[in-house]
């Protein structure tokens, strides 16, 4: 087993992925806030 090093792993494709799952939940979010506030006002 290779001995593990802290801090040298290549962590870049990681990130990204965390920087799009965030930016998905945070629109998503918006949009359904947007939509029951709409909702709200129009009465359905």
């Amino acid at each position: 087993m290779a001995d593990h090093k802290h801090g040298e792993m290549d962590i870049k494709v990681q990130e990204k992925t965390f920087e799009g799952f965030m930016s998905m939940v945070t629109k998503g979010t918006v949009i359904i806030i947007v939509a029951l506030i709409f909702l709200a006002l129009v009465g359905a």
